[in-house]
């Protein structure tokens, strides 16, 4: 029998993503743990066992028959586990720790002003709310929900679509004083235009012609950001032009901050933004699905 000190379904878990992660560093990262305290466990496992699960006689882990035995069974030991839990809090009310990521400025002018009522409506729940304009890999991450603006790239993940903003051009009005306010989309040449440090889905400005063809205007410009929060409080203090979403800088054009620019040449385009996750149906945990239909709403661009 085994001894009662030993985890061995920690172990199984620890085996599996390391298997799956590629690395034991990867996996390290993942499960938030140092990558030699990962390699010691799974050395414990195959001296507790009697048998070598991984190869390292090459930079990359290649399994052994046992180790690739040892991998299929340990998925679905932890697949049964999943299913008795989740059978087990069918009835529970949500409850657990929700890692959520969110780009920055739908994280400062929308998520956190929601999370107090999510958390009033949840007591059970805690959440991990992390703000960044970079794409994540949320299973290296660890993250429950990410929520994206742009449309989505093909991925394995899941998406539930939160609603979409216009885009609009918007400067301050006393860098419009100093510099002038373009009028034509040829007057833009003489403007510094505050630009994205990551890649977008076009590169550039989209706008209409008077004679309704579309043109996509290069961003030129002595600045560059990564985020747009960043980009929004930039272009207040007057360091240029910027482009974002009519929802998110809507406040400082009601009061003043900034100024709309060349809107007859609006194509009128929209961004959306969308929740990301992964699973679905009865694989989704109760904490991840209060929270998206907890967004679908309450959330409103």
């Amino acid at each position: 029998m085994a001894r009662p000190e030993i985890n061995r379904s920690g172990e199984i878990e620890v085996f599996v993503r390391v298997v799956e992660a590629g690395s034991f560093s990867a996996a390290a990262r993942a499960i938030r743990m140092t990558p030699s305290a990962v390699s010691k466990l799974i050395a414990r496992l195959e001296m507790r066992l009697g048998a070598r699960l991984i190869s390292r006689s090459t930079r990359k882990l290649q399994l052994t028959p046992e180790g690739t035995a040892f991998y299929d069974n340990g998925r679905r030991i932890l697949a049964d586990m999943d299913a008795a839990e989740r059978e087990a809090a069918a009835g529970a009310a949500p409850r657990g720790r929700l890692r959520v990521n969110s780009y920055v400025p739908f994280g400062q002018h929308r998520l956190m002003a929601l999370l107090a009522r999510f958390l009033e409506r949840y007591p059970e729940i805690s959440v991990e709310a992390v703000l960044t304009d970079n794409v994540i890999d949320l299973l290296e991450e660890r993250a429950d929900v990410a929520i994206r603006a742009g449309p989505l790239r093909e991925s394995r993940l899941v998406a539930r679509k939160l609603g979409e903003g216009r885009m609009v051009v918007v400067a301050a009005p006393f860098y419009l004083a100093a510099r002038g306010t373009p009028r034509t989309l040829a007057e833009l040449a003489g403007h510094n235009m505050l630009a994205f440090g990551f890649a977008r889905h076009i590169d550039g400005w989209p706008f209409v012609e008077a004679t309704g063809a579309s043109i996509i205007v290069p961003v030129v410009g002595n600045l560059t950001l990564t985020d747009g929060e960043a980009m929004r409080r930039t272009a207040i203090a007057g360091a240029g032009i910027a482009r974002l979403a009519l929802w998110h800088v809507e406040p400082d054009i009601a009061a003043g901050r900034l100024v709309p620019l060349l809107e007859a040449f609006n194509p009128g385009d929209l961004e959306p933004t969308h929740a990301v996750y992964v699973g679905q149906g009865k694989h989704l945990p109760a904490r991840v699905r209060a929270f998206l239909d907890f967004l679908a709403e309450t959330v409103r661009l």
